[in-house]
């Protein structure tokens, strides 16, 4: 495996070793070991696993109070995964990694707490599934708005379109508005 810096020290691309022969192939998608060494000291509580139409865009979110850090990759289509450190203190705060992930690359992205997260959709259809380091807590959950110009986040969407949106993403609050943690 290798863990690649992003422009966020914290925020890694992961690109795992893939075996490929004639029957497939064959790769490990968590080792803690390898994650450890890296600088990775994780525990992963709940695997969650998302399917998603083309255009659509989820996120921005994360929880207040019951931060999650996620392990993300994609297993059918592609998408752009978008990590923002919403952590008041840090020197990066409000800055964004945004990385292309595809069920072809197999490569993973890890986002730490205390970073929103968010994705659109590239293909006809996106199966995306991400390792959390804490339970969904319905109560913390809260979401930035995707489109805040403060953040300028640069979503691959075509020209004069608006992404396909749930009604609470449609609803996030502006960064410099948000209900944040510590």
């Amino acid at each position: 495996m290798q863990f690649i810096e992003t422009n966020i020290k914290e925020v890694k691309l992961i690109r795992p070793a893939v075996f490929k022969d004639s029957r497939g192939f064959f790769l490990e998608t968590w080792h803690e070991k390898h994650f450890r060494d890296a600088g990775l000291d994780l525990r992963f509580v709940q695997d969650n696993h998302s399917q998603s139409v083309k255009a659509t865009l989820r996120g921005l979110h994360y929880q207040i109070n019951r931060p999650q850090g996620k392990l993300v990759r994609v297993i059918r289509g592609e998408i752009y995964d978008v990590a923002v450190d919403i952590r008041k203190s840090s020197p990066t705060f409000g800055a964004w990694v945004g990385t292309g992930l595809s069920a072809e690359d197999k490569n993973m992205q890890w986002i730490p707490e205390g970073f929103a997260h968010g994705f659109y959709v590239l293909s006809e259809v996106a199966e995306v599934c991400y390792k959390c380091t804490d339970f969904y807590a319905p109560g913390s959950e809260r979401s930035i708005l995707w489109n805040d110009p403060d953040l300028n986040i640069a979503w691959p969407l075509p020209a004069n379109t608006t992404p396909l949106l749930s009604e609470k993403d449609g609803k996030g609050s502006l960064l410099k508005d948000a209900e944040l943690s510590g």
